[in-house]
Formats: C-alpha cells, sequence, structure tokens
C-alpha cells in the first residue's frame, strides 16, 4: 500500500498550515508516520489521494452515522443549495430540527443552534453560570468539552495524546473557576462542594469518549444529578459526541438521567458544521432575546447544515438501528478479545451503543487515569497495520471508534482479517 501522494501533500501543507492540518490529532503524532489526505467517502468506505480505500470506524469522528453521502441526506442538501448558502435570517428548517431535537430529549423544551460542539458547551456553561448565579464548574479529568479556555485543561483526546497537560495561551484567571474531579468517583465531586458555596454546576460526557469510551458505573449519574440538585447545582450533559450515537435522543436517557442543560453537535448537522444547547424553559429563557444571556452567531442555523441534519434525524429514526450497532459492536468486541488473545496480547475493550475502543491494558477502564496506563506504544503499531489492511481508526488510543448503519458484513470479514493480523504485528514488535 503506497501514501507517496499523503507524504507529499503532508510536506506541501506543512508551508502554510501548522502541523499541516486543521485539527492536532490529524497529525498522527501519536502513531507516528505522516497524515493521511482524504479524498472521498461513500457510505462505510473512504479513500484517501492514493486511492486506498478503507472500511471507515471514524466517521468525522461521528456525525456520519448512516455512512458517507447517504442518498436522502444528499438530496436534501442539494435542493437546500438551490435557494442559497446563508441568510443571516430565520429560516422553516430550524424551526422544523428544533422540534426533532426537542422532542427526542424529555428535560428539552427549547433548543439554541450554534456552529460547534466547542461552542455549545461554552454557551451551556454560560447559561448555567446566568441561571444560578454561580461561577465555578466542575470538569471529569480526561473529559474534552472543546479547546475554550475554561475547560481545556485535565482534557482527554487530542491534549492525552499529544501529552499536553493543558494549553499554553491560558491564563490563570480563565480557570480559575473550574474544578477538575474524577469519572466515576462522586467522593471527588462532593469533596468541591464542601470547600465551596459557588458551584453553578458539573458538566460531563455521559459515556466519555474522549479518554476511548468509558462508561459510568454504579448509578454515578444518578446519584451526581441527585446530590447536584441537592446542592442547588445543574447537570451539564455533553452529547456532542453520544448523542443520537446509543438511542433516538441522549444517552443519558439509558442511564435514567434527565439533564438540566444538554449540548449537542455533530450527528445533528448530518456532518455538517453544527451544535445545539437545549434545556427546559426556565432554564433557556434566560436567553437573549428573551432573558440576559448573551449569545449570538452569524452563520447559527446554516440552512445547508439545517437540511442535512432533518434529513439524517429523520432517516435516523426511520432505520433504528440501535440494536444492530449493540450488535456489530459485540462482535467487533469479540473479535478484538480473540485475536489478542491469540496472538497472547493483553487488552480491554469498552463498548457502548455505537461506540467501541481497545485499550491495551490488563486492567479494567473506568477512568482517565487507568485509560492513561495503555501501552500507546502497542497502540501504533496496531493502528497502522489496521491501516495497511484497510481499516481506518481513529490515531489516538483515547478515541472512540464509531460504527455507521452502512456497514456491510464483508466490511466485518474485512475489519476481522486486518484485526488479526494486527494484533499478529503487536505480539511480534514487542
Amino acid at each position: 500500500m503506497s501514501f507517496k501522494k499523503s507524504e507529499k501533500l503532508y510536506k506541501k501543507g506543512l508551508v502554510n498550515l501548522v502541523g499541516a492540518v486543521n485539527s492536532p490529532v490529524r497529525a498522527f503524532a501519536s502513531v507516528g508516520g505522516n497524515p493521511l489526505f482524504i479524498k472521498k467517502a461513500k457510505g462505510s468506505t473512504i479513500t484517501d489521494v492514493d486511492d486506498n480505500k478503507y472500511v471507515d470506524f471514524v466517521l468525522s469522528y461521528g456525525p456520519m452515522i448512516l455512512g458517507h453521502r447517504h442518498k436522502k441526506v444528499e438530496k436534501a442538501v442539494s435542493k437546500a443549495l438551490k435557494n442559497g448558502y446563508s441568510f443571516g435570517a430565520s429560516t422553516e428548517a430550524e424551526i422544523k430540527l428544533a422540534k426533532i431535537v426537542c422532542n427526542a430529549f424529555p428535560g428539552m423544551d427549547k433548543v439554541r443552534f450554534v456552529n460547534s460542539g466547542t461552542e455549545a458547551v461554552l454557551s451551556g456553561i454560560r447559561l448555567a453560570r446566568a441561571y444560578t448565579g454561580k461561577d465555578k464548574i466542575i470538569k471529569f479529568s480526561g473529559c474534552y468539552h472543546g479547546h475554550q479556555d475554561a475547560l481545556l485543561v485535565a482534557a482527554g483526546s487530542g491534549l492525552a495524546t499529544l501529552s499536553l497537560p493543558g494549553s499554553k495561551g491560558v491564563p490563570e484567571g480563565a480557570v480559575k473557576n473550574t474544578l477538575i474531579a474524577n469519572y466515576n468517583d462522586l467522593d471527588s465531586v462532593k469533596a468541591h462542594f464542601e470547600k465551596h458555596d459557588d458551584i453553578a454546576g458539573v458538566i460531563l460526557e455521559p459515556v466519555a469518549g474522549n479518554m476511548g469510551v468509558v462508561t459510568p458505573k454504579d448509578n454515578f449519574l444518578k446519584e451526581l444529578k441527585e446530590y447536584l440538585h441537592s446542592k442547588g447545582a445543574l447537570l451539564i450533559v455533553d452529547e456532542v459526541m453520544t448523542g443520537f450515537r446509543s438511542k433516538f435522543g441522549g444517552a443519558q436517557e439509558l442511564f435514567g438521567v434527565e439533564a438540566d442543560i444538554t449540548c449537542l453537535g455533530k450527528v445533528i448537522g448530518g456532518g455538517f458544521p453544527v451544535g445545539a444547547y437545549g434545556a427546559r424553559n426556565e432554564i433557556m429563557e434566560m436567553v437573549a432575546p428573551l432573558g440576559g444571556m448573551y449569545q449570538a452567531g452569524t452563520l447559527s442555523g446554516n440552512p445547508i447544515a439545517m437540511a442535512a441534519g432533518i434529513s439524517t434525524l429523520t432517516e435516523l429514526k426511520k432505520q433504528n438501528p440501535y440494536e444492530k450497532f449493540n450488535e456489530i459492536a459485540a462482535i467487533l468486541e469479540v473479535i478484538l478479545l480473540e485475536k489478542a488473545k491469540k496472538h497472547n496480547v493483553d487488552i480491554v475493550v469498552n463498548r457502548f451503543g455505537s461506540m467501541i475502543n481497545p485499550f491495551f491494558t490488563n486492567q479494567e477502564v473506568t477512568n482517565f487515569a487507568e485509560a492513561q496506563k495503555s501501552d500507546t506504544n502497542k497502540f501504533a503499531v496496531f493502528f497502522w497495520e489496521l491501516i495497511k489492511n484497510g481499516v481506518f481508526i481513529p490515531p489516538s488510543q483515547f478515541e472512540a471508534w464509531f460504527l455507521s448503519s452502512a456497514l456491510t458484513e464483508k466490511d466485518i470479514e474485512k475489519t476481522t482479517k486486518a484485526i488479526d493480523k494486527a494484533m499478529e504485528k503487536v505480539a511480534a514488535s514487542f
């Protein structure tokens, strides 16, 4: 398999792009080698500039849940394009998508569309502070909520991949109201409340996909919500990654929890830049023009993104692929474990709905500290062997794999053979 054109584009990109990429994980820093440059995709397959084809488990980090270029989504986008690209004014499509999203979340009466998950979280936190009149926010180590200053501490995903503890350029004052707790550890949350009386709320991913798929244990979310309300604080659930991926709606509902504020992105734009935050009426009516919490955006509710989102969610509800996702994820888990055992490689596999991730460790992974004990050198070997055998996964031990409803039996067969070869390569390398 040749990567000559990707290598050429990488060198060319270094001239005018930072690291030749527009997002750090794409640089392949933790797995070595040059990044791949993608030319096109269709269904479950993605193709790079060297015409290498891969079964795609990245799926633009989640939103391509129907597969790439689904015919109904493509038709809806083409139709919307004929009417214009952006108006800086309201459209009927915004109302339609808002109704679909609100109906999918029991605790959501109103929603505000923005342009990214980062913007959704930024706004959601501002809203929590406006509603409670308090300043401090608790986040969990290893949960990534975008690159805003206040939350770019103890983050997972790209920062973990690059072994960075935080980010330069973030002043101390920006994080003075951010407190860090340990995921799946309610006592670490309670400890902060014992020291501070101005905590507005807690933000978390219901299933942490930025430390490699970590699920809440032992009623953690329910107990957290009950405790927060006893303290007059809000639960902010970041479903940018998990929204519509484990059910039609939020992963929070599967854990018996209703967020006070929910942040969304990814799937609700069908692959176009979009985000949203929503809550019950009494909270959302704090937002301008109804209330005093200001947030605005010229491109928010972009008509093309709205068309893609409406089409994607409508088709997703019709397909209802969630039982199938669980079955495929279970099959992949067995394949990963069996092939690892065959070649005497230690791994554990975490999965939830249409998200799955193998960790190169022999210990259970329930938080970020445990995830970081994984052998990233083994993962790098595993990654490149999968690539060479036609399977595209995120270039980081700390990123979830995603499933699409476009996956076929042939894709699973190809992936099985690739995993077998990759585990064999890992075993031979260490």
